[in-house]
């Protein structure tokens, strides 16, 4: 098995090669690739872990495992492959485990994250994976996906109804930073979203700086899984498609569009191994990140792309260390900044699950898929994102069949 992984095409940088590599572009790529993962997308585990009834230590675990994991494989990736290779989480998994920790214990949610990440381990193991990608219809998980993500833009309308003052500052920096190319460029809209909200929190007196107590390390809590058909079911393969087809499918594509090639099964073997190493600790499922792997890989040599990722991770792995303050100052933020700050990191990608889901084929399928999931109806204690893709599937195998020649 071991047979179908890629071999490096070059030997790893000697730690003079990559000071050498390291300029000051490459730095700046390197630390807004990591500010980006340590924005927003934490936001969406704040939001879907506090939904779930998470204490905040095992939020603080699940932030260590995000990050302390992911930024080791991302060193060692960088650094073996030379190129840029930037593993984070998951983000529509993230998303996926929301619904199921309203009808199962985080043990069985767990016992999911271990089994995805043994099957996302084989595939890569066996070579099988690309096969597997090519095999499911991509509008229909995007339909399921929109489904799921739906809510994140709910809840920005809901923020700025209930706090304007503070969404409301966040969404005007996002659309004039997303109006103003040049500026945009130098400080992302989402960031810049993040800025203004924590001024507007200043600014208002909202955040009571006694809670922020003494600055702490990790200390990652281990989570034995329980095993149950019900969280099978429901998450196991729903959790390997977002990794394989909707991340890992994301972070190739960026690649290959500057020229690089990734070793698609090596990487496979990446997230299953990290996705086991994070289950561990509470954590979701690894993954090939798209938007990090673009910042990182957006200017410069293309030769010296792989020096900005080794700054990510290593950013990633200080940010796991410190997870528990980064924890408590982000829940005794006001509610509608978590929820301004995932709505506005989800809108661009639930604009494109719904671009990804009409746009040609499998569109029927898609919107069963969506409508199912929207609806978040259970049957036999399994959700409904796994409902809403079988039924979308078997609705475009019946009427949608020429889309599958």
């Amino acid at each position: 098995m071991a047979s179908s992984l890629e071999r490096p095409t070059t030997a790893p940088p000697s730690l003079r090669q990559l000071l050498a590599d390291l300029g000051p572009g490459y730095v700046a790529n390197g630390f807004i690739g990591w500010l980006f993962a340590a924005t927003a997308p934490v936001a969406i585990i704040l939001s879907v872990g506090s939904r779930g009834g998470l204490s905040e230590a095992q939020l603080a675990s699940w932030l260590f495992g995000a990050f302390f994991v992911n930024g080791l494989l991302t060193i060692l990736f960088c650094w073996l492959y030379r190129q840029p290779l930037a593993f984070f989480w998951t983000i529509p998994g993230t998303v996926l485990v929301g619904p199921a920790l309203a009808h199962l214990s985080f043990a069985e949610v767990v016992g999911a994250y271990v089994a995805t990440g043994l099957l996302i381990l084989l595939l890569g193991l066996s070579g099988w994976v690309r096969r597997a990608m090519q095999a499911v219809p991509m509008p229909i998980v995007m339909g399921m996906v929109a489904g799921v993500f739906l809510r994140f833009g709910l809840d920005l309308v809901r923020a700025l109804q209930q706090d304007p003052g503070i969404a409301g500052a966040m969404v005007v920096a996002w659309l004039g930073l997303s109006l103003w190319p040049a500026a945009g460029r130098r400080l992302p809209p989402l960031i810049g979203a993040l800025l203004a909200g924590a001024l507007a929190i200043a600014l208002l007196g909202r955040f009571d700086t006694a809670t922020l107590g003494a600055i702490e390390l990790a200390r990652p809590l281990w989570q034995a899984p329980a095993w149950s058909w019900a969280a099978m079911v429901e998450l196991v393969i729903p959790l390997a498609i977002t990794v394989l087809v909707v991340q890992n499918g994301q972070g190739i594509a960026v690649l290959r569009a500057v020229g690089h090639e990734p070793p698609v099964n090596a990487i496979t073997v990446a997230c299953g191994a990290g996705a086991l190493a994070s289950a561990a600790v509470g954590a979701v499922s690894s993954c090939l990140t798209g938007p990090t792997n673009a910042i990182i890989s957006s200017s410069g040599e293309k030769s010296r792309h792989y020096s900005a990722g080794i700054v990510t991770g290593l950013l990633a792995l200080g940010f796991g260390l410190l997870a528990p303050a980064c924890t408590r100052l982000m829940l005794h933020a006001p509610k509608a900044f978590i929820m301004a700050l995932a709505g506005l990191a989800m809108l661009r990608v639930l604009q494109a699950a719904f671009v990804t889901s009409f746009k040609d084929r499998f569109t029927l399928g898609a919107l069963v898929a969506f409508l199912v999931t929207v609806a978040d109806l259970g049957l036999w204690n399994i959700g409904a994102a796994f409902w809403g893709l079988l039924a979308g599937f078997v609705v475009s195998w019946l009427l949608e069949h020429a889309d599958f020649k």
